[in-house]
């Protein structure tokens, strides 16, 4: 496996859109996707659309109407893992190794609700409570690890459209930054958009679809991240947001991101 690439994006619910997934795949190709937010449980999964496109290797961890996570490759995946990260049995959370030892991590970490106070909004208290349990594990990590998904948190100034109008908007609070932080530093890891595209440059993943024109304005932010361990980070060699996505069909409001290896 000389060479890798790997996609992630929050597809709100593959079933809806699976034609856009499928223009995607053959657009593209990357060899492994990691989609959040699949919506369907694992017997419902679309698994015949994906085989006949190539990606023989699946681990889904899904969830009637909510949530969902699904791991889609053309190289093998071993050693599938279900981590219960919100503490809820909520379907967020898929892993699996690869052949050479790395392991994938996909993770759909919960929106938080609407008010950026753990005591009034329960919704943000496990938000932040998800991050820590997240965090507890990272610290223990020994493999050469890439974790991406949707982590529902823009952490740079540049990683919103407006620094000022979001600041006490939930997924841009200072709060959720500093437990984003804190997780970052227990593995040193590397955030591989920022790699490529490093800050102030602009980089959004998502735009409301609550703007009917969401090029108007260009109010995005950045909620979804691939992370690397350090080692693995040094392989890396390319990174693409592919934004026409947002224009697709019956578009999701997010849109996907590729990340090369030469391994």
């Amino acid at each position: 496996m000389p060479s890798l690439s790997v996609a992630s994006w929050n597809i709100n619910s593959v079933r809806f859109r699976l034609d856009i997934v499928e223009r995607f795949l053959t657009d593209h190709a990357p060899d492994i996707l990691c989609l959040q937010e699949t919506k369907v449980i694992d017997d419902g999964f679309p698994h015949a659309a994906f085989e006949a496109l190539g990606y023989k290797y699946r681990v889904v961890c899904g969830q009637k109407m909510h949530h969902g996570v699904a791991t889609l490759s053309k190289v093998p995946l071993v050693e599938q893992r279900r981590f219960d990260w919100q503490d809820n049995g909520e379907a967020r959370h898929i892993g699996a190794r690869l052949p050479n030892g790395v392991l994938l991590e996909n993770v759909y970490v919960p929106a938080g609700g609407d008010i950026p106070d753990p005591v009034l909004n329960p919704k943000f208290a496990q938000k932040l409570a998800f991050i820590d349990r997240m965090t507890r594990w990272s610290e223990g990590l020994r493999d050469d690890t890439l974790i991406v998904g949707d982590f529902n948190i823009a952490p740079l100034e540049c990683d919103v459209w407006s620094h000022k109008a979001l600041l006490n908007v939930v997924s841009h609070t200072p709060i959720e930054v500093a437990r984003l932080n804190g997780l970052q530093a227990s593995h040193d890891w590397v955030d591989l958009g920022r790699h490529f595209i490093p800050p102030p440059e602009r980089l959004y993943t998502w735009w409301s679809y609550r703007n009917v024109d969401w090029t108007v304005g260009d109010r995005g932010r950045r909620l979804d991240h691939l992370w690397a361990s350090p080692g693995l980070a040094k392989q890396a060699t390319g990174f693409e947001v592919i934004e026409d996505a947002r224009n697709w069909g019956k578009p999701s409001d997010h849109v996907p991101q590729i990340v090369r290896f030469e391994l």
